[in-house]
Formats: structure tokens, sequence, C-alpha cells
């Protein structure tokens, strides 16, 4: 038997859009001669479909949809694929979050999803009620399978002895002789997270003691990034089969030599980090509808980051630099900016803020007493900027990238209102660390981050010799503290994490306020993350630190 798997970069609720695509790639397996084709999970409706669920009428329109994908598909070739589908209970939430083989013009069987995921992004128990996969055996073609839908496969305990759940329900299924296990996933992104997934699907295979099909969605949703990277993956761990990572693929399987058409090359983690982030912009921009994006070019590391992301996203022609020099603007700054746009083939534009500055001093000295040089006077200069990018945004219809890393979020070392403006935040999810990593990343053959940019001290140039180090700790500590208490949730431990809590705390409603941030991490501000703004939890986090 030869089986197609099928990773394909959805739009969510565009079901016409979702239907051609699977047609297309049905047509191509069809092609190929395979039996079957294998897609993603919710391959129809898109993922994550949130409170879209709402709506009666969107469920129905994708309903409408499927019944065309059934009459259009080819029938010489039977498609597994993902869809919202109705409850057709009296008791329990609306939906289920549902896979369905088709074959023949028909419906050969569905499938339900049984575990739901409401941790970090995910709320599935809000609309979709759990399934029973142990209903999910299936033959085809004198071959048998196992049907299973993403978290369906992660209650097994980790190498720690944890499980998210107080009991794995697979663990309840009576294994029976199976030649494939098949899961379709919409699993996000984040660094590291391949590790658990072969742990969890190598868990599956050995208890199935079969090869495990592992069919991921690919492409960028606001916030989410899903790598595609589908396999196969055997008993032993052995992957049989991949699937490019961050693109459409498609990679045939033969079950009975367990033998892939393509074999694709290993990635790394910088080099996969790098593409989630040109990918999320890329989506993040077409899925939205907007072709063109724009952000301040500062002479710093972090702006020049997202910079160079951009024109991979979106090309050099659609992303625009402004250089906002004030009255703390160095010359140097300029320069690097200026450097930065020639090498990546951008044009940049200077929109100098001091007249403008100086207007609203005296304005505002009219109406009340601004008293000596503080942080009003830093904050007016930040949000200046902010109030000329929104201006282009406006007449351009282009994207404001913000430019803040994930350490300064975490801190609060932003202007709300002012570098925080923007439509989305491509490396908000990024350490200190991680932002050099990928600027040298990008110098590895040629230099596209001038160096000048990489070794001089970080400042936001709000006032004469400002540096960032002197309103922050060493960024190496700093980051160390936002992984331990923002990522991993850890105790209160060093004494960068006991200046750290309480501003972290402090400023959380400036992360309410903040732009989409592409999600790169297990633990990311965002949407993901919950806290309120209004407690005192803090003081029980530093009292149990002393």
């Amino acid at each position: 038997m030869r089986i197609a798997l099928a990773q394909i970069n959805t739009i969510l609720a565009d079901f016409t859009y979702n239907r051609n695509k699977i047609l297309e790639m049905a047509q191509q397996a069809l092609q190929k001669k395979c039996d079957l084709v294998v897609f993603p999970e919710c391959t129809l409706f898109g993922y994550l479909p949130f409170d879209l669920l709402e709506r009666a009428d969107v469920v129905k329109e994708q309903e409408r949809e499927f019944k065309n994908l059934v009459k259009l598909l080819p029938a010489e070739i039977g498609v597994i694929v993902g869809l919202i589908t109705k409850n057709p209970h009296k008791k329990g939430r609306p939906y289920f979050n549902s896979a369905a083989l088709i074959s023949k013009n028909k419906i050969h069987q569905k499938f339900n999803k049984q575990i739901l995921p409401t941790g970090d992004v995910f709320d599935e128990a809000r609309f979709i009620e759990s399934g029973d996969f142990s209903k999910n055996y299936f033959e085809w073609k004198g071959r048998k399978f196992f049907l299973t839908i993403c978290e369906d496969i992660w209650g097994w305990e980790d190498k720690n002895g944890k499980s998210p759940y107080k009991e794995n329900p697979l663990a309840r299924v009576k294994p029976k002789k199976t030649d494939l296990i098949i899961n379709l996933s919409a699993s996000p992104y984040y660094v590291g997270k391949m590790k658990r997934r072969e742990y969890m699907t190598k868990k599956t295979a050995q208890y199935f003691k079969a090869p495990i099909m592992y069919a991921n969605l690919v492409g960028g949703q606001d916030e989410i990034i899903f790598d595609g990277s589908s396999y196969v993956m055997d008993p032993s761990g052995k992957k049989l089969l991949t699937c490019l990572s961050f693109q459409e693929d498609m990679n045939v399987f033969e079950l009975e030599t367990e033998k892939a058409w393509n074999t694709n090359p290993a990635t790394t983690e910088i080099s996969d980090l790098h593409k989630a982030l040109v990918l999320g912009i890329q989506d993040f921009c077409q899925k939205t509808g907007i072709q063109k994006a724009h952000l301040g070019l500062s002479g710093g590391i972090d702006s020049a980051l997202v910079a160079a992301l951009a024109v991979d996203a979106l090309g050099p022609n659609h992303v625009m630099g402004f250089a906002l020099p004030g009255p703390f603007s160095s010359d140097e700054s300029l320069d690097l900016a200026k450097a930065l746009a020639n090498n990546l083939q951008i044009e940049m534009k200077k929109i100098d803020i001091n007249p403008i500055y100086e207007r609203a001093l005296g304005q505002f000295s009219e109406a009340f007493d601004l008293g000596d040089f503080g942080i009003t006077h830093e904050n007016l200069q930040s949000r200046l900027r902010g109030l000329s990018l929104m201006a282009y945004a406006n007449k351009e219809n282009s994207m404001l990238l913000t430019t803040g890393n994930k350490s300064e979020m975490a801190t609060g070392y932003a202007t709300l209102y002012g570098d925080m403006c923007g439509g989305l935040a491509p490396i908000a999810d990024l350490t200190k660390k991680q932002v050099f990593e990928l600027c040298r990343y990008y110098n590895q053959e040629t230099e596209v981050i001038p160096v000048g940019i990489l070794n001089r001290e970080p400042t936001a140039e709000l006032r004469p010799n400002q540096r960032d180090q002197d309103s922050l700790p060493p960024y190496d500590l700093l980051d160390q503290s936002v992984i331990s208490l923002v990522e991993d949730s850890s105790a209160v431990r060093t004494t960068t994490d006991r200046w750290l809590l309480p501003k972290l705390m402090k400023t959380e409603f400036k992360r309410w306020q903040a732009p989409p941030i592409l999600k790169v991490s297990a633990h990311s501000f965002g949407r993901g993350r919950r806290y309120p703004i209004a407690h005192r939890a803090q003081e029980v986090f530093l009292k149990k630190s002393k």
C-alpha cells in the first residue's frame, strides 16, 4: 500500500481555498498512484478556530464545502481529512474535532478527537465535545489502521513520570494488530518541541507495536506557527519518512517496505527558528490581506533583526525602514541604519521628530508643569516615533512591526503607545541572546547585519549617554531570569530573579496591550499567558525566596 502524507498551509475559515488545496494535493497523490492520502488536523476549517465556533453560520459554510469536497475528490483514492463536525447528541458541547475517511465520493468513516487540550494557547473544551477514540480502528484495502487526532497521543508520562492528565486514555485502548497508526496534528512550533513530539509518537508506536504517521499542519495563524515537519516513525524511534519544515510538502510512504520516496536533510535549531519567524511574518501579513511592512530603524540590533526577517518574509520591495532621530540620537545610529538598509536593499526614509518634540514640550508646559527632565520627556520621544510610524501605516496600509525582545517585554522596558505600537511583534518571544544568535546566523556567509550594530552597546537614546544596562541587569543574567520565571514558572532564586519579579508583575498591563507576539518558546507572552493585572501574588513569590 502506498500512502501520501500531505502537510498543507490552510487559511482559517477560507473553506473554498482549503477545499481547493485538498483537491490539488489529492490529485497529486493519485498521480503518484497512492491508495490513501492523509491530511493534518482541521484541514478544511483551519486551526485554531477559537470563538469562530460561536458563529453557527461559519460552521454551516464549512459543512457545505465539505459536501462539495466529497463530490469533487477523485474516486480512485482514499482521503483522510480533518474538519469540525456537529455533535448530534443533545448533551455536551456543540461540535467534535473530527477526521473523515472519504472514498468513492462517500464518507467511509468518521473519527472524533478524545483528548482536548486546554493549556497554553489551547481552549478546545470550550466548544468541542470529547470523542471516543477506542472506536477509531478501521480497515482499508486489507490493511488495519488506528486513527488519533493530535492531543490523543500526548497523555503518556514523560521521562520524569509526569503527565498533564490524571490518566492516559490511550493506554486503556486494547492494542489490536495494526499496520499503521495515523495521527492528524496541528501542533505549534517552539524551540525544542520536536523532542517532545518524538517521545510521544515513539511511546504510541511502541504501545501498538506499529509505525505511526504524524501528519502536522504548516503555516502561521496569528501568534502561532505550525512547522509541518511531519514524519513516520517505527516503534524503535527511527524516522522512516520526513517532510520539509515550515513549508507545504508531500511525501510518500510504502507500507510494505517501510520506505519513503524523498529523503529530506536534517535542520538545525537556529535555522528552524529563523524559518519559523519568517513564516510567521509572511502568513500574518498575507492572511490579513496586507502586502507591505515597515518599522523604525534605530541602528540597534533588535530592529536590524526584525528588518532582515521582514525582507525574507515579504521581499525588499515590500519593506520600508524609517530613521526617526530625536534630541539624543547619535550620528552613529543614523549611519548604521543606512548601512543596514543598504545591505537589505530596502528604502529608508528619515523623519526628524525634534520639531514636533519641542512644540509638544511647549504646549505641555503651558498646560501643566513638566518639571525636570525625566520619564515624561523620554516617553514623549518614543510616542512621537510611534505616532509617525502609525501615520504611515494608515496612509499606506502597511503592517508596522514592533522590535522589542522578550527580555525587554518582561521588564516593561518599553513605551506603551510608543515603541510598542504596531500590528505584530515578531521577536517579542526571543531573549537578547537569541537575537544575537540569529543576527550571527544572518552573517554566516556575508555581512547582512552591519558589524557595528552587533558590537555597539544597546541604548534607547532617550536621554544623554543612555545605556540599557543603566536600567537593566546584564542581558545574560536577565535572559536567564526570564527563562526561569516566565518560561519555566520557577521559584525566585537569584538576585536578578528578585529584581525582575516585581517588574514582571507590575507591567502586565503593558503586555495586555501589546501587538500579537510570534510564539517560538514553550511559554510566551500573548494568548497563552493569562496573568491578571491587579493582584498581590508577587509578595508570596518573594516571601518564599527568602
